[in-house]
């Protein structure tokens, strides 16, 4: 039996149909599920909807629960429609009648609503905390090549002088950008929708505040048509602050692929972080890089796959929203295992410190010459012309110098400055308030 049904059993064909992976789904949201009734069962008790011996017996059933969610022991049973269900018949058979009590108040609507909510905000945290940790390699990387020089390029053609610690800087600072999408998405995600029910509120005289507060919450979603709305919107807005990281992440694959090839030979990995050929045993494949650039890809589209899947849904809830945890869920742990395998990666880089001494890259200091000759008196336009020349002529020579020290070039990259941008990032999600919380609604 469901939670909605009366005396008709559900057809088979349209049971498994509907049901879908919604089980397999649901599994990731259980410990959401019991800490979002954790606060619900609270909240009624204090409004007079569940009397202090219920509430004894269902809180204390619930954290054993909980308990066994986090010690991998939860199933949701053949034949139950859901996590929601699932607890429910849970507490129902091992305390009778107040288990029964629990969706007083609330619908599957706003618990799946909440469930998502607790449940992103945890997993941005868990981003952000694999961002911060590739962030600050890079930093490390970019500090200790700093001076190593290597070709820049535009319209992937030789163009100007860089630096290894420029490189990788770069998409230190790109991460500082990439959190700050996530902050944004945070914010979206640590919003109450809980007492919403079915997206039309409650006749009782629910206490939204205190759910709020118990669970950790920012504030509300306040309004309980939107709360409801915000169903599909939350997910792409999370999948687009997931999207920016993983734009980041497939541009560096990028440059790492096309840098480990032989025509290029600026870095290199252990050949065990490689991968053979099967027929031509000269082979290290960058496979890693490769899958990287792949799955992140893929993630970039994402946003543009849930705005397909929620594009002119009516006002209200529509089944067509179960099929989004179908692509958000797979797509976090995706880009977890990238940032992870990324650092994992670049620990074991090694670059190539004597790129410049060929002769082809000698036209990368075309543009230093010509500086000189500006600092020199040399107006700028005259001082282009000249340098053009010579290298049409084959007499242009330049050392293999750069005098760069304005902020953010070569001799000047900023790093403590970038590192100061991203604390400051860092600093406004204000993880240990939600985690504190949270730890409230289980403590025995």
């Amino acid at each position: 039996m469901k939670l909605w049904q009366k005396n008709t059993d559900a057809n088979q064909a349209v049971d498994r149909f509907t049901v879908g992976h919604d089980r397999e789904m649901d599994l990731f949201l259980a410990e959401a599920d019991v800490l979002g009734s954790l606060a619900h069962t609270r909240m009624l008790n204090s409004i007079g909807l569940l009397g202090d011996e219920d509430l004894q017996a269902v809180q204390r059933e619930l954290k054993k629960i909980h308990a066994d969610i986090v010690a991998g022991r939860f199933t949701i049973d053949e034949g139950i429609e859901d996590v929601h269900s699932q607890v429910e018949f849970l507490l129902t058979e091992r305390i009778g009648d107040a288990g029964k009590k629990i969706h007083s108040g609330r619908s599957r609507n706003d618990q799946v609503l909440v469930d998502l909510r607790i449940f992103l905000r945890r997993q941005i945290k868990e981003i952000v905390e694999d961002v911060e940790s590739l962030f600050r390699l890079l930093q490390s990387l970019s500090d200790r090549y700093n001076e190593v020089l290597m070709p820049g390029y535009t319209h992937l053609q030789i163009a100007m002088p860089s630096s290894f610690g420029l490189w990788l800087g770069a998409y230190a600072e790109s991460l500082v950008d990439d959190t700050e999408m996530l902050h944004a998405a945070y914010r979206i995600c640590n919003k109450n929708p809980l007492g919403s029910a079915a997206g039309y509120g409650s006749s009782f005289p629910l206490n939204r505040t205190m759910t709020t507060e118990l669970l950790g919450f920012d504030t509300l979603s306040y309004n309980v048509v939107y709360a409801q709305m915000g169903r599909g919107k939350t997910e792409r807005i999370m999948a687009q602050a997931m999207s920016s990281v993983a734009a980041t992440l497939a541009r560096l694959a990028m440059d790492n692929t096309m840098f480990l090839n032989q025509n290029f030979n600026f870095i290199s990995y252990p050949a065990e972080l490689t991968t053979g050929s099967s027929i031509m045993p000269h082979k290290k494949n960058p496979d890693v890089w490769e899958l990287i650039r792949g799955k992140c890809n893929l993630i970039q589209g994402l946003p543009n796959q849930i705005a397909m899947m929620t594009t002119n849904l009516p006002i209200g809830y529509n089944r067509d929203l179960q099929q989004l945890k179908e692509v958000l869920f797979p797509a976090v742990a995706e880009l977890r295992s990238c940032l992870q395998m990324a650092h994992y990666m670049l620990e074991n880089l090694s670059v190539k410190e004597d790129i410049l001494n060929d002769p082809k890259y000698d036209y990368l200091f075309s543009v230093e010459v010509v500086n000189d000759l500006v600092l020199h008196g040399t107006p700028f336009r005259e001082a282009y012309k000249k340098v053009g020349l010579d290298i049409e002529n084959g007499t242009f020579k330049a050392p293999h110098t750069v005098h760069h020290t304005h902020e953010g070039s070569i001799g000047n990259l900023c790093t403590q400055q970038i590192a100061a941008l991203m604390d400051a990032q860092l600093a406004r999600f204000h993880f240990e308030r939600v985690e504190a919380a949270e730890a409230a609604l289980v403590q025995p």
